[in-house]
């Protein structure tokens, strides 16, 4: 008889995740987390069972823009595909924008928020991608204090109602560059009709992601304002007329994307779109920064998320599989590799929820002084680290299914050109590194970020982890020796930057997982988390390294 090799199957996603149902018993007080658990259960069912089967079914479906109706008439609708209108749905239902603004839980929400979205995001393809914005705009119209705006929109884009929530986009990228916003040519002019505070936009955005959305939070240029990033205002605009119609916006194309898809992303041309001043007419990269620290914070759980579907997969498949004798579970190889991508993806949801939990003290107002001056370096920290580790981790687990890994039909391709994302949205690894060093520029952010590690370090005292604790401490001095070295060398930090900023990550990250590995040791969870620090350790957190930057001219031709 002809064989036929089984594929990977899931099952409860909350279930069968050892270390979410771990750090929720150590971060949440007992009633809260009882609460929530049967909700995350619902959700980890979902998550691998009906949804699974339904994005696998959905998988060639992609967001279809029709710019003219029969008759001529420009329209410009984009139709999404099943699994994102499912998505909408489920999404609203289960609170994944809402939580964070009910408060349920307090300083807790956050916690309960991402474990929700980290749960049944990696089967909605990247449906994320509008979440992250939509939680995003409504926090900045909140720090903002614009009432009348926030009145407005707040309460849809934190709405349980499918009917009655909205999405939000955040347009910033243009044809002259994403991560240099300074150099926008989007122009904003006074609107001569109306006595009100509202402007007319013009100009094009090269990359609108989620462009179904019913509002957007975008910058541009008031009429007048100098050049350079100052000059810049934070506008507010919804996209559709009560018809339903776009308001003077033309959508010039989808965009062929490499992954992510399902994501119906757009070039946009703005001919006069109506548009309201969120907090004045300047420093608007300033005002839109509290959606760019949610959206980033959502870009490192997204990370860990989408490392761990792939690891339920390997997993489950190296049960199924049968070669040269005996299952994948028990070659020794293929075990030693899956326990390397494990730690990595254990670090990764560390460093991901701790700043999900400064988030949460930030906004619950229980956050100190050190907290929010961390929280100032860990989100760059945690979104560079985690999207890099994101992408490594994906293509080992590809790798780990041989042939299937990259064939189509099977659904395993796209777990890495969606990961390849995440060091690219909301600042990619080297702008993100260059922030870390803005951040530690400031008064406290280092020396928050020593206390962090050694309160993580000084709780350890399983002394099977000691060598985790001292490779931790000597990574972080070693990291900021040389930052105090190469002051007097601003070109030399720059280039070293990268490597700077993933050893404070990575090294953040095994202290985590070290104090993590301790309490579980110490409350009968078993030593699954000792083992994940240990070759997170082993794989190395320490990446500073002298480079000759002659050497990288002569090799770039520079």
């Amino acid at each position: 008889m002809a064989f036929f090799q089984d594929p990977p199957r899931l099952g409860n996603q909350y279930d069968d995740d050892p270390l979410l149902g771990e750090y929720l018993a150590r971060r949440l007080p007992s009633e809260a987390r009882a609460a929530i658990e049967p909700e995350l259960r619902a959700i980890g069912e979902l998550a691998g069972g009906r949804l699974y089967a339904l994005q696998q079914a959905d998988r060639l479906n992609e967001p279809v823009l029709t710019q003219w109706d029969a008759w001529g008439q420009r329209v410009d609708r984009i139709e999404v595909s099943p699994l994102w209108k499912e998505a909408q749905v489920l999404s609203a239902q289960h609170g994944l924008v809402a939580v964070a603004y009910e408060r349920r839980h307090g300083e807790f929400s956050r916690i309960d928020q991402f474990a929700r979205a980290y749960l049944l995001e990696p089967s909605m393809d990247v449906y994320a991608c509008p979440l992250a914005m939509t939680d995003g705009a409504a926090r900045t119209l909140i720090d903002l204090g614009n009432r009348a705006l926030a009145d407005r929109a707040v309460p849809r884009l934190t709405s349980r109602d499918p009917e009655h929530m909205w999405t939000s986009g955040q347009w910033m990228t243009e044809r002259t560059g994403g991560s240099d916003v300074g150099l926008s040519e989007t122009v904003a002019k006074k609107d001569a009709k109306n006595d009100s505070d509202s402007w007319r936009l013009y100009g094009t955005k090269w990359f609108t992601s989620a462009t179904t959305s019913q509002m957007a939070l975008t910058l541009a240029r008031p009429d007048g304002n100098g050049a350079g990033g100052r000059g810049l205002a934070l506008f507010y605009l919804e996209l559709r007329d009560d018809s339903g119609r776009l308001r003077n916006i033309q959508i010039n194309r989808l965009k062929d994307k490499l992954g992510t898809r399902k994501v119906p992303t757009a070039e946009l041309t703005l001919d006069g779109v109506p548009a309201q001043p969120v907090a004045g007419l300047s420093d608007g990269i300033r005002n839109i920064s509290s959606m760019l620290n949610v959206t980033r914070t959502w870009n490192a759980v997204m990370s860990a998320a989408g490392m761990r579907r792939g690891l339920a997969l390997c997993r489950d498949y190296a049960q199924r599989r049968v070669a040269f004798g005996a299952r994948l579970a028990g070659k020794p190889l293929h075990v030693d590799t899956l326990a390397g991508l494990e730690a990595e993806t254990e670090g990764a949801f560390l460093l991901a929820f701790r700043a999900v939990e400064l988030l949460g003290k930030k906004e619950a107002g229980t956050a100190g002084d050190e907290e929010l001056r961390l929280l100032r370096l860990l989100t760059p920290l945690a979104k560079l680290t985690t999207g890099k580790q994101a992408v490594a981790v994906s293509s080992e687990v590809l790798e780990a299914f041989g042939g299937a890994g990259y064939v189509e039909d099977t659904g395993l391709p796209r777990l890495l050109r969606d990961a390849q994302v995440l060091p690219i949205w909301e600042g990619t690894t080297n702008v993100l590194s260059l922030d870390t060093l803005r951040a530690l520029a400031a008064d406290g952010p280092i020396d928050a970020l020593r206390a962090e590690l050694g309160r993580r370090l000084e709780a350890v005292r399983d002394p099977e982890l000691t060598s985790c604790v001292e490779a931790a401490r000597a990574a972080f001095e070693h990291a900021t020796a040389w930052l105090s070295a190469n002051l007097v060398d601003p070109a030399g930090v720059e280039a070293g930057a990268r490597r700077f900023a993933l050893t404070l990550g990575r090294t953040l990250e095994l202290a985590l997982l070290t104090e993590h590995a301790d309490w579980c040791a110490n409350h009968g969870r078993g030593k699954r988390a000792a083992a994940a620090a240990r070759r997170l350790q082993r794989a190395g957190v320490d990446l500073i390294a002298e480079q000759d930057r002659d050497d990288a001219r002569l090799l770039t031709g520079g």
